[in-house]
């Protein structure tokens, strides 16, 4: 029985070793892959860098565009009120 329990000890310990050692490999190839995936995060992060300029310079463009076609929405709008309320005025007149 003294032997049984010393067999599975030893065993026991031998399969913590090879646990321990497996833990090991794995978390060195973590690091490794850690340290390319960080390398493509900083690589993606200097590309979207370059583009926010790209993206500043449509959104202006953007903006530029839509205060010129809400400017000529405004013109258009208020000469054609005008054409109105001077048809309304002479209508007034023609009434009074």
């Amino acid at each position: 029985m003294e032997y049984l329990n010393s067999t599975f000890l030893v065993i026991l310990y031998f399969l913590l070793i090879i646990l321990v050692i497996v833990l090991i490999v794995l978390a060195t190839k973590l690091l490794a892959t850690l340290k390319k995936f960080d390398k493509v995060v900083d690589d993606i992060s200097e590309k979207v860098n370059k583009l926010n300029n790209l993206f500043s310079i449509v959104d202006i463009a953007a903006d530029t565009l839509s205060i010129m076609s809400d400017r000529v929405v405004s013109i258009i709008s208020n000469g054609i009120g005008k054409i109105f309320r001077k048809k309304k005025k002479r209508e007034d007149e023609e009434n009074e």
